[in-house]
């Protein structure tokens, strides 16, 4: 129950009814590990897919006045398994999981549609023990702050691709520096800046630290002539 309550501090919802939030946690190896019949998070991620497509459809078009096929490809990009990967990481919730062990010893706290999935099961699970508007609350933490700029997948490795720009050049490092850290922490905001041999390249905001580096880097790369949309 300590590891349901460290959950429930970091997504910022106390659950009336554990039982949901304990299945949204249990992966189907650690069920059929414990004979536990229909106790994985499997019919759970069903019912989340759906909540997570309605609040973030009825979010875009309410936000966005845009044609039909760019509010689709948008969503789309919201609420693949990349995305819910990282919002995922976010909350840690790869710590949180009951695995089989089988799963436990071949990185199944990390892989990520076993994060994204489980995703899904704890958005069904805020939804069937507060309703829609909870689940929605929920779910609306992770939109990007960008999103009227949208035209892009609403999240891209910037990292990765500033780093191999980077490494043609072995003296040149990058290291990204974070500079303030503000909120309760269901509702953080963190801002980083990305260093260039010390010197300030890039700077981003966001609700996770990721998040925040990711955006510096897309600032740097834009900074250094890069298409980045």
């Amino acid at each position: 129950m300590d590891n349901i309550a460290k959950f429930e501090e970091i997504i910022g919802y106390t659950f009336n009814n554990k039982r949901f939030i304990r299945q949204a946690l249990t992966h189907s190896s650690y069920a059929n590990e414990r004979k536990i019949p229909g106790g994985s998070n499997e019919r759970l991620e069903f019912l989340g897919d759906s909540v997570l497509s309605i609040v973030v459809s009825d979010f875009l078009y309410k936000n966005l006045n845009v044609a039909e096929g760019q509010l689709t490809k948008i969503r789309a990009s919201l609420v693949c398994e990349k995305s819910l990967h990282i919002f995922a990481k976010s909350i840690c919730l790869g710590d949180f999981l009951l695995l089989g062990k089988g799963e436990e010893n071949t990185g199944g706290r990390q892989r990520p549609s076993i994060l994204a999935d489980a995703f899904e099961a704890v958005i069904a699970a805020i939804y069937l023990d507060g309703g829609m508007q909870a689940a929605s609350k929920h779910i609306l933490r992770f939109m990007p702050e960008d999103i009227h700029h949208a035209g892009r997948p609403a999240f891209s490795d910037f990292k990765t691709v500033l780093q191999e720009i980077v490494q043609k050049n072995p003296e040149e490092k990058v290291e990204y520096v974070l500079i303030s850290e503000e909120g309760p922490d269901h509702d953080k905001r963190f801002v980083v800046e990305v260093c260039l041999n010390s010197q300030v390249i890039g700077k981003g905001g966001g609700r996770s630290k990721k998040e925040a580096e990711q955006l510096a880097a897309k600032e740097a790369l834009e900074l250094m002539g890069y298409e980045t949309q």
